[in-house]
């Protein structure tokens, strides 16, 4: 996984960006399928985020520990603390994360996935948003323009046009309880991202951000299932799909290329990215993998291809501003 972007040039730079944005976003469908197939096998939500967690940690400590960058990143943790760039309590974003994983297996089968999807976008939207207001992730507060603000509307416009063929109408206090969940899981997700971001740009790499999001969400998910345990005892037996247990390995990819992009982009343009990619990955999984209900119209690939141009559109400013002079 490269940290730098090639080449000086700014729009060759931003090309770049964009497909790095793509590929994160698209690892969050993916995630959402796999994860919503083992907590229905299993019927139990907590283990599908349990296993996410695990897997992920297997994965990225050896990598941490056993590179160069990795360890180089370990050991300008504790400087970053203390210097004041990085806040103890940013250890800890991957509980965070936990939520999110969390209302997938919940309320992605209850609300449908194109309900999720446009309250999932709209939490990201206005996340990234106050995020970069206030300068949660790296390089302080941004600039709220016109451009992006447009790119912001035209980002959930835009996935409303392309979840429309799936929409139906459901006015029950349940149902829209449930909206919330998406909703505030979207929204504190996207601080996880400017969390990571902001610890990435502290250590000079993204590696000991990406660990310490899965361990404290495995610590975390292990108390909270133990307990469920305690008082409920296990679900079903899991399942013997080993495609089942991928999450942690997608989680990687959003969390890991999400964190890198925050230094590069800010928090909205990662987002609204990264939201693009979530939408083109569930048009190749529709097509290539359809799930039951699954709809693919005219608007769902014009809204798909709205978002893209949403993203430019925010991203304006920050491209004619690199340009040499």
């Amino acid at each position: 996984m490269s940290e730098q972007p090639p080449g000086d040039r700014p729009v060759l730079k931003w090309l770049w960006l964009l497909v790095v944005m793509l590929i994160a976003g698209a690892a969050i469908p993916a995630q959402g399928r796999v994860n919503a197939e083992l907590a229905a096998a299993a019927d139990d939500p907590l283990i599908s985020t349990l296993f996410t967690y695990l897997v992920g940690m297997v994965i990225i400590a050896p990598v941490v520990f056993l590179t160069r960058r990795g360890r180089r990143g370990l050991a300008n943790v504790r400087p970053a603390i203390r210097e004041g760039s990085v806040s103890w309590w940013h250890l800890f974003a991957g509980c965070l994360g936990t939520y999110f994983i969390f209302t997938q297996g919940v309320a992605m089968a209850a609300v449908g996935v194109a309900v999720f999807s446009v309250a999932v976008v709209t939490g990201q939207t206005v996340g990234g948003l106050l995020w970069d207001k206030i300068g949660l992730g790296s390089g302080g507060p941004k600039h709220l323009n016109g451009f992006r603000l447009l790119g912001a509307g035209l980002t959930i416009l835009s996935v409303l046009w392309a979840v429309s063929p799936q929409l139906s109408a459901n006015g029950s206090l349940a149902w829209a309880l449930m909206v919330v969940l998406p909703f505030t899981g979207g929204f504190v997700q996207s601080a996880q991202q400017a969390i990571n971001g902001r610890q990435t740009a502290a250590y000079g790499t993204l590696l000991p951000a990406t660990l310490f999001n899965f361990v404290t969400g495995a610590v975390l998910m292990a108390l909270i299932y133990g307990g469920k345990v305690l008082i409920a005892g296990t679900g079903d037996a899991l399942p013997a799909v080993w495609w089942n247990y991928l999450g942690g390995a997608l989680g990687l990819v959003f969390v890991g290329l999400g964190a890198y992009l925050i230094t590069q982009v800010g928090v909205l343009v990662t987002a609204m990215g990264m939201i693009a990619g979530q939408l083109v990955g569930s048009l190749v999984l529709d097509i290539v993998f359809p799930a039951p209900g699954s709809v693919i119209a005219f608007a769902t690939v014009s809204g798909t291809f709205l978002t893209l141009v949403a993203v430019i559109v925010a991203s304006l400013p920050d491209i004619r501003r690199s340009r040499p002079s």
